[in-house]
């Protein structure tokens, strides 16, 4: 076969086994498909089918279709990271700026400790720590990443729960907003590269001047214009971060960070990050459970995985029950924000993937942070859903 023909096998596996598994096996409460999705990307990864079937695995996952598939992975992670920034609603955050501050400043703040912690235990064992990574930039980036809220899918979740255009979901998207921009802030930090510092601050300087001629320009345009000139902007952005050594993943979010909500119809950019998540994330999903790695033992994964786990989210539920006795929230009501809050999944996914990008973490540390926001989201629906039924006035509440 050739190299176009294997790639269509590769595509067809990738929408097929994970749809099955979520329509045959009902996962929906407990694992959304997006979920599934994730799992299916591990399960088809070199530790697990490539190890039970090595020249299948070979035979399909050639460096050729790898190559293709990236591509597409690529693209269709931009243009989901360009979406959660264009769904920053950072007026409403400054509206309720003590509650929405203390709040996240804590849902954010008590993880990264715990993760970091998490972390300084990891490097007492081989394995974890990337070769290019200072020791400072593996603690803050495991903890950044059990500090994580995964917006869209937060998002998602809420929509299922029938809570995201109440109060109590518009405040969850305000802290999570929050904690958003400082998760892109700290990223940036740790990708400073010194020896391409004059670099990255010419393309920051750049970036200032172009969102400001970029404002002024989609000001002036029709709606129907500023769909195709946006995706210009992100690729150019995206373009310009990456050759300053601050990843393409970064311009993405930077990109759609300055757009205006108001200049897209909101059902419209709904739809867009649905059909993203439905034609070209899924592939996303499968090129990043190729990069999984269980060289260091299953047990031992599993057990970091866990470990990153507990951090995660006992550190965002006593974060935010900390935000709640300081605001006074009702009882039961710190604990339906924290959870809804630890949900992990594609920014963490995304994260992740940065890191090991640039080597500073291993594939093994990848692999757990994978597994860790799995179980995380899996958990949100089920531990969510019947405190929200038992609490129905708390829906309502604004602040």
């Amino acid at each position: 076969m050739n190299t176009t023909e294997i790639f269509l096998i590769a595509m067809a596996i990738i929408f097929t086994a994970p749809y099955l598994i979520w329509r045959l096996g009902k996962t929906d409460y407990f694992a959304p498909l997006v979920v599934v999705q994730i799992i299916t990307g591990i399960l088809l990864g070199p530790g697990i089918l490539g190890k039970a079937f090595p020249d299948y695995y070979a035979f399909v996952f050639n460096p050729a279709v790898i190559q293709s598939l990236n591509g597409i992975a690529w693209w269709a992670v931009m243009l989901f990271v360009m979406i959660a920034g264009v769904e920053l609603d950072l007026r409403k955050a400054w509206e309720h700026r003590r509650e929405s501050g203390i709040t996240a400043g804590l849902a954010l703040g008590v993880p990264l400790v715990f993760g970091s912690a998490a972390a300084v235990l990891m490097l007492g064992f081989a394995g974890w720590i990337g070769p290019k990574a200072q020791t400072w930039q593996f603690v803050v980036g495991v903890g950044m990443a059990c500090a994580v809220t995964a917006l869209p899918i937060l998002i998602l979740l809420m929509e299922k729960l029938e809570i995201l255009r109440q109060p109590i979901g518009q405040r969850i998207l305000r802290y999570a907003s929050l904690d958003d921009i400082a998760i892109w802030g700290v990223l940036a930090l740790i990708l400073m590269d010194w020896e391409r510092i004059g670099r990255q601050a010419a393309f920051l300087a750049a970036f200032a001047v172009a969102a400001w001629l970029f404002h002024r320009l989609m000001a002036r345009l029709a709606e129907r214009d500023r769909w195709y000139v946006a995706l210009i902007w992100l690729a150019l952005v995206a373009f310009g971060a990456d050759w300053a050594g601050l990843h393409f993943m970064v311009g993405a979010f930077l990109a759609g960070a300055v757009m205006e909500a108001e200049w897209f119809d909101q059902e419209k950019m709904d739809l867009l990050r649905h059909h993203v998540l439905l034609v070209m994330m899924p592939v996303f999903f499968l090129s990043t459970g190729l990069r999984t790695n269980w060289d260091v033992g299953g047990a031992a994964v599993f057990l970091a995985a866990a470990l990153l786990l507990f951090a995660s989210i006992s550190g965002k539920l006593l974060g935010v029950q900390f935000a709640g006795k300081v605001l006074k929230w009702a009882p039961g009501e710190a604990g339906i924000i924290g959870w809804l809050l630890q949900t992990k999944a594609l920014i963490m996914i995304i994260f992740a993937n940065i890191l090991l990008d640039k080597q500073i973490i291993t594939s093994e540390t990848f692999t757990a942070l994978l597994l860790m926001a799995v179980a995380s989201t899996m958990l949100t629906v089920p531990v969510v859903a019947p405190r929200l039924a038992r609490l129905k006035s708390l829906i309502l509440r604004s602040a």
